[in-house]
């Protein structure tokens, strides 16, 4: 179904586009109204005060959602010995060293997520280049860089996502399906927006949040009042 079809016209033409709306109206307009026959993710734009040139302005983190975001995870992890074992016991889908180095090298990307055991990094940072722009990088500061492979693996499955401020200063974050409710994806929404105020740099100076919008995968964003979220997560 095209972005601009019939359907998501009618929806639009539904929302109105000066009105900055409340989360519980806007998560009413997006799951009363779907926009195609399948079930839907939504998303969640998030525009920031910072400027990520500057390190220290770089908001990036991760949360674990309470209701996950309805969508299968292939984990992938780099790790040798007891801690491959410890992997494949927890539900790793993919598990190796060299060879998934190699396999990744010649241009293999079947999976979702990566973690890897700090002794490991070393070998896994030649993938780097490949890695890093598909946001497929194991790192430390979203604890996918960790020895405890087995509550690392048990998050990502349980749906962690996890988030960075792109160059214009925007956060985009997956927040679960349309047959989620209203209610589900609210409480997903809220363990974000606790998680992505905390991280507010000391630098960033001026307003932090300035503005937030909702989507579906196939439907229109649906912009949300950012002075109600400011006063909801203070």
């Amino acid at each position: 179904m095209p972005k601009h079809g019939k359907q998501f016209r009618n929806i639009k033409a539904n929302i109105d586009s000066i009105k900055r709306y409340e989360f519980e109206d806007a998560l009413e307009i997006i799951t009363k109204n779907p926009a195609a026959k399948f079930d839907e993710s939504v998303d969640m734009a998030l525009r920031l005060g910072v400027n990520p040139k500057h390190s220290d302005q770089m908001v990036r983190g991760a949360v674990v959602l309470p209701h996950g975001t309805g969508k299968s995870v292939r984990v992938l992890v780099f790790a040798k010995g007891e801690k491959e074992k410890e992997a494949t016991d927890a539900g790793a889908d993919y598990v190796g060293a060299e060879d998934l180095v190699e396999k990744i090298s010649g241009g293999w990307y079947d999976f979702d997520k990566a973690i890897a055991t700090p002794d490991i990094m070393g070998l896994v940072s030649k993938l780097g280049k490949i890695l890093g722009p598909r946001g497929l990088m194991p790192n430390a500061k979203i604890g996918t860089v960790t020895f405890d492979v087995g509550r690392a693996i048990m998050e990502l499955k349980a749906g962690k996502v996890d988030f960075r401020v792109d160059k214009n200063g925007i956060l985009h974050v997956p927040v679960g399906k349309v047959s989620f409710g209203s209610t589900k994806l609210r409480e997903n929404i809220t363990s974000i927006m606790e998680t992505v105020m905390k991280l507010k740099p000391s630098s960033s100076k001026g307003t932090y949040l300035r503005g937030v919008a909702i989507s579906s995968t196939m439907g229109p964003g649906v912009k949300i009042d950012p002075v109600y979220v400011r006063n909801l997560f203070k």
